[in-house]
């Protein structure tokens, strides 16, 4: 588009322009339908005289106001160049933003550049910012994690947010959408009201649907939301990713009911380090399911507790672990014969604080796997290995591991020079506190002090147990495990967390006694009156189960320490019970239950969108964004002048813009009437109840 001198001259102190419309232009195209576009700019320019001959238009009038013109019309041509129509609306929003640049306002954008701006195409349709305002807010959703776009309602705030999530989607950014509000209207309280938990919810998140058809293929919408790629739920159902109050949880202190836990209080992570609690829900009753691993581990959690998980694919394709429901693995654990989701292990060995002990803790393990201490007779160790006789000797102050004959050695108290009254034998000694004096085989345990303390006092005692009691088995190509068995259903139980709390995996399996064929003692037959708990036991890498030189010798020939893998086998429904959500401070957002097992609560690879969050209060936008996960985008909208929190209760976002503002990484998009993109009287409708509530002092 060019402009030229004409040879009739404007009265003095106007100016004149000419334009020429290029001819592949059609003219109604920059005119609108029956010249409805050029009223517009007519109505806007009302001093100016504007003319249309053919292709030719002219303007004369004040300067600014011409070259205003001149630069609309160039804007809208570049407009028209890429195809999109110009719309009576859009000739409106770029003459706002013409004046609004030149009366000294931070624009750097044209109008060309923000309608031009494409977010997403369906079924014919383009979905764009319509004004400066909401290119910016569009803008910041790409380059920051959390934004805030606060404004009235008709702004656009929810659809261009909704458009950015499917967008995410569609370019694999991101693997779920999911899509909240608090449903104020019916206090939360929703089980009051009539019909099915869908029925009951649906009008409050009814405008979050409608969004979706205009985006995505109707037929598509309930094949996302069944495979949970797609998640609309009110806010009161959003933190509901929950376990049984009773369910344990693992702190540096031991295991701990979740429903005990307060914030602050530490739990242990999936690298075995202690990570702050950050809060704490309570959810009431919920329907709860029994998650069980391979290995017979398992814990209860409800449907929309979140699991790490990797399937055989993935990790051919080197793809990264994903976060699934609960109810998105029911009926699809299974991959032909295989299972199908693999469950994440520690990373290294919890570190629980060191305790001092009365008994080294490799002695320990001995003496628990061969020894004899009922407390009848003087402790006796049982080996056909003398270098476990030397080493129990040497971990002992104060004994001697002397000879019976055969395998017996019996441990002595060293007398000392002196000694004129029988002292107790040390061993006896420390037993009786460990409560371990008088124990049989079939009632041995591991004491607490042991259980839970250092990686290398854990270790050294599983040491003990294996050397003693335990022992390599060399399978064809594979890494090596472990064998190790007992009559005692305690000491099972305690092996098996020793090697979990060591981020390995233990099978166990009970042999009867009954059938078995009886063994030999001194040439008669022994038979066995106990049933035998087996434990096959994988350690990873760099974790040497053996001191025994033998043992050791034979385990890393057959190939050592591997990677421990670790399966969910079956999901079943387990009743419904109170239930409570936590909220860690780790990075992987993982922590420690029952078991061993690692389970989370935030929300990884997600696209969140939390709207009308003025009707939120600060307990509930605190636990929002504090369920921000990995790789994940959060987007809230609100309108802080339609609040509808009951009496006295402070809106969430409205503290919030006071707790987050200058934060890096979050920003505050504030939208204003002028973006109203609905019908043009409801931006004057909110500039009116604005200017009502500046005269009269009232906020909403």
């Amino acid at each position: 588009m060019t402009q030229t001198p004409t040879a009739q001259s404007p009265a003095q102190g106007q100016a004149r322009a000419h334009f020429t419309v290029p001819a592949k232009h059609p003219m109604v195209t920059v005119l609108g339908s029956g010249d409805s576009l050029l009223r517009v700019i007519e109505n806007a320019f009302p001093a100016t005289d504007i003319h249309v001959r053919g292709n030719q238009i002219s303007a004369i009038g004040d300067q600014r106001e011409v070259a205003l013109i001149q630069r609309l019309f160039d804007e809208m041509m570049l407009v028209l160049r890429t195809g999109q129509p110009m719309t009576e609306d859009a000739v409106e929003r770029s003459i706002a933003m013409l004046r609004a640049a030149e009366n000294g306002g931070e624009q750097a954008e044209t109008p060309a550049e923000v309608l031009t701006q494409n977010i997403l195409s369906n079924r014919g349709r383009t979905i764009r910012p319509k004004t400066l305002n909401q290119k910016r807010y569009v803008d910041a959703i790409d380059k920051h994690t959390i934004v805030f776009g606060i404004g009235p309602a008709g702004t656009g705030k929810t659809y261009l947010a909704m458009a950015k999530a499917v967008q995410a989607l569609q370019s694999k950014q991101v693997t779920r959408i999911i899509l909240t509000r608090p449903a104020v209207e019916a206090g939360e309280r929703l089980g009051f009201l009539p019909g099915t938990l869908y029925e009951k919810i649906d009008p409050y998140l009814r405008p979050l649907y409608d969004a979706l058809h205009d985006m995505l293929d109707p037929d598509s919408i309930p094949r996302l939301m069944a495979a949970g790629t797609i998640e609309v739920a009110p806010l009161a159902y959003m933190r509901g990713r929950s376990q049984p109050v009773f369910t344990n949880v693992l702190t540096p202190d031991g295991w701990r009911p979740i429903g005990d836990l307060q914030v602050g209080d530490l739990v242990v992570g999936s690298n075995g380090e202690p990570t702050p609690v950050l809060g704490v829900y309570p959810q009431g009753e919920r329907d709860i399911y029994r998650v069980t691993a391979q290995d017979g581990s398992w814990t209860l959690c409800c449907g929309e507790h979140l699991w790490t998980v990797r399937t055989a694919a993935d990790k051919r394709r080197n793809e990264p672990w994903r976060v699934l429901e609960t109810q998105e693995m029911i009926g699809n654990l299974r991959a032909a014969h295989a299972r199908r989701y693999e469950l994440p292990l520690l990373t290294a060995p919890v570190c629980f604080p060191e305790r001092e002990v009365p008994v080294d803790p490799y002695a320990l393990g001995l003496l628990l796997g061969d020894g004899c201490i009922t407390g009848s007779t003087t402790p006796s160790f049982l080996t056909e290995d003398p270098e476990l006789a030397a080493s129990l000797e040497a971990a002992l102050p104060g004994i001697q591991a002397r000879p019976k004959g055969g395998p017996d050695y019996v441990l002595k108290r060293i007398k000392e020079p002196g000694d004129v009254v029988t002292l107790e034998n040390p061993v006896v000694h420390a037993l009786r506190e460990l409560d371990l004096l008088g124990c049989r085989s079939h009632t041995k345990f591991v004491p607490d002090a042991y259980l839970h303390n250092s990686a290398e006092v854990r270790l050294a005692v599983l040491q003990g147990l294996l050397d003693s009691d335990g022992g390599p088995v060399a399978q064809a190509d594979r890494t090596c495990r472990i064998q190790y068995g007992t009559t005692s259903i305690l000491l099972r139980d305690d092996v098996i967390a020793l090697v979990q709390s060591l981020g390995g995996v233990a099978y166990a399996r009970r042999r009867a006694a009954a059938g078995r064929k009886p063994g030999k003692a001194k040439g008669r037959e022994v038979h066995h009156r106990r049933d035998t708990h087996v434990i096959d036991i994988r350690l990873p890498e760099g974790i040497e189960p053996f001191r025994l030189a033998r043992k050791a010798e034979k385990y890393h020939t057959a190939g050592g320490g591997g990677r421990p893998m670790r399966f969910i086998d079956s999901i079943e429904p387990a009743g419904r019970e109170e239930t409570v959500c936590i909220q860690v401070a780790a990075e992987d957002s993982l922590y420690v239950t029952q078991d061993y097992l690692l389970t989370h609560n935030t929300l990884n690879d997600a696209f969140i969108i939390l709207d009308e969050a003025q009707n939120t209060n600060p307990e509930q936008m605190k636990m929002f964004l504090t369920r921000l996960g990995f790789e994940s985008k959060i987007v809230i909208t609100g309108d802080v002048t339609q609040i509808d929190l009951p009496g006295g209760t402070k809106s969430g976002l409205r503290q919030v813009q006071d707790i987050l503002e200058g934060v890096q990484d979050v920003h505050f998009s504030r939208l204003t009437s002028t973006d109203v993109v609905r019908h043009k009287l409801v931006g004057r409708i909110v500039d009116a109840y604005e200017q009502y509530d500046s005269r009269t002092g009232q906020s909403g």
